[in-house]
C-alpha cells in the first residue's frame, strides 16, 4: 500500500471513529467532522448498546494498530490481574514499546513507531527489540541505537519536530530528547494515558461475547 493510500485510509477510519489516529487526521477531523461516505453528514439513528460496545474497542484497537487477536491475549491478562480489567487492560498495552516510542516523541504515529522497531533501530538497555509488542517494564531504558542516532527521522525527533502534534509527555515516562532515550518510570495509571475510551464499554463488549 502506498504512502498516500495509508494516510487516506486512516483518514477514513478516523473519521468513521471520531478520534484522529494521526496528525494528518486530525487536520481532517476539523474540516470534516462527521463520518465518511454520502450519509456521513446525516443524523444517524441510535446506535444499540452493541453498536456501541463495538466501536469503543475499535477505538482502542485503531489507537494502539493492534490486531484483535492481539487485543483479546491483553484483555484476558488484564482481567486476570487485581483491580478494574478495563484500566489494566489500557496500562499493559501502554506499556508496549511501539506505544512508548511514540509517547517519547521519536516518532509521529504508531506506524512509524512500529517500522522503527521493527527496522532494529530502537533498543531497550542496551539490547536491540525488534518485536513493537515487546513490554517495557518499569525502570527499563528505551534508547535509539548510535549508529541509527544520525538518520533524518531520529535528527528530526531529536530536535522535537513532532511536539507540536503529540501529546504532552505523560508523567510516567522521563524523555531526554536530544540524547534520544526514554525511561519508563513505573506503571502508566489509565488516567495519564492519552488515549480516547470508555474503557468499561470495551470490558463489556467483551463479556458479553
Amino acid at each position: 500500500m502506498s504512502t498516500k493510500s495509508r494516510t487516506r485510509s486512516k483518514t477514513r477510519l478516523s473519521r468513521a471513529l471520531g478520534i484522529p489516529l494521526t496528525p494528518k487526521a486530525a487536520k481532517y477531523l476539523e474540516k470534516r467532522p462527521y463520518a465518511p461516505g454520502e450519509h456521513g453528514r446525516t443524523k444517524r439513528k441510535t446506535d444499540s448498546d452493541y453498536a456501541v460496545r463495538l466501536r469503543e474497542k475499535q477505538r482502542l484497537r485503531a489507537q494502539y494498530g493492534i490486531r484483535e487477536a492481539q487485543l483479546k491475549i491483553v484483555f484476558q491478562e488484564a482481567r486476570r490481574q487485581s483491580g478494574l480489567t478495563g484500566e489494566n487492560l489500557v496500562e499493559l498495552l501502554e506499556m508496549r514499546l511501539d506505544a512508548l516510542v511514540l509517547r517519547a516523541g521519536f516518532a509521529r504515529t504508531t506506524a512509524q513507531a512500529r517500522q522503527l522497531i521493527v527496522h532494529r533501530h530502537i533498543m531497550v538497555d542496551g539490547a536491540r527489540v525488534d518485536r513493537p509488542s515487546f513490554r517495557v517494564k518499569p525502570g527499563q531504558l528505551i534508547h535509539v541505537h548510535q549508529r541509527s542516532e544520525g538518520m533524518e527521522p531520529f535528527q528530526v525527533a531529536a530536535a522535537g519536530g513532532h511536539v507540536d502534534v503529540l501529546p504532552k509527555t505523560p508523567g510516567y515516562l522521563t524523555v531526554e530528547l536530544d540524547k534520544l532515550q526514554a525511561r519508563l518510570e513505573r506503571r502508566p495509571k489509565r488516567a495519564e494515558v492519552p488515549v480516547t475510551c470508555e474503557v468499561q464499554l470495551v470490558v463489556e463488549y467483551y463479556a458479553a461475547r
